[in-house]
């Protein structure tokens, strides 16, 4: 295993041990969200920078990266900054108890921990290539990307101003994005870390760049994402028969009534 491989999990570990401690002293660990995105930028730039790798390529993945982490970081940070530990957390708070501290230490920090070195191979693989070109497919592939910032971006701007809104409190939003797709949010990132896992591999990394794309459609799809904002919409009034006229995850024109 290569230093940028070893000296990137490092890093990466003690960027979540400082959240951890955070989250542990004002007992709300939902702000390991916030460090999501911001974490992918960390890992962009020093990878990139350690190994002075500054081709086409590694320029434009840390540069999309940076683009999407800030906005990402900024949206969950103005989102959560002065409220309540997410629902989430706070109900795993419940069930760990005592067992609290540890298991918030591995389930929640280190785990995201792991999820962001699996989910950042594009950006580490191709910075631990000697040498990347930019080929046709990989212009594709920022294309691809384009397309998933499109729909994450504009689809939480969207959610944003319906929710900003009075008048639709107990509402569903299905208008916009939200019409074809009832997460275009989640959508949106899992279609950018394609269009990166294109880029790198295009670009002369491994194929093993493909498991960040692969990881976080899958937990978007099956995990933390879509199942557990289903499940907690499900009672609302209004979203079975949204639910059954829009696509779940990709997007479609919506069915006809």
């Amino acid at each position: 295993m290569s230093s940028i491989i070893l000296e990137t999990m490092l890093v990466i570990f003690i960027y979540f041990l400082c959240f951890f401690i955070v989250g542990t002293l004002i007992k709300n660990n939902s702000i390991v969200d916030i460090g999501w995105g911001l974490g992918f930028v960390i890992v962009a730039w020093f990878t990139t920078i350690r190994t002075a790798n500054f081709y086409l390529p590694n320029i434009i993945v840390t540069v999309l990266i940076t683009i999407w982490g800030l906005r990402l970081f900024y949206h969950i940070i103005k989102r959560n900054l002065g409220k309540k530990e997410d629902f989430r957390y706070a109900n795993w708070r419940k069930e760990w108890g005592k067992l609290v501290i540890p298991r918030a230490f591995l389930q929640v920090y280190m785990l995201q921990g792991v999820f962001m070195f699996i989910v950042a191979l594009p950006i580490i693989l191709l910075n631990n290539e000697p040498f990347s070109k930019l080929t046709l497919i990989g212009g594709v592939g920022i294309i691809i990307w384009i397309i998933g910032f499109y729909f994450e971006s504009v689809g939480d701007y969207q959610l944003k101003i319906f929710k900003a809104n009075p008048e639709n409190k107990g509402k569903i939003m299905d208008q916009g994005l939200w019409s074809y797709t009832r997460h275009p949010n989640y959508f949106g990132e899992a279609t950018m870390w394609w269009g990166l896992g294109i880029i790198s591999f295009f670009s002369g990394s491994s194929i093993l760049v493909f498991l960040s794309p692969i990881t976080i459609t899958y937990l978007l799809l099956f995990v933390s994402g879509v199942p557990m904002l289903e499940k907690s919409f499900a009672n609302r009034p209004g979203y079975k028969e949204y639910a059954e006229k829009t696509p779940v995850f990709f997007p479609w024109f919506p069915k006809k009534d």
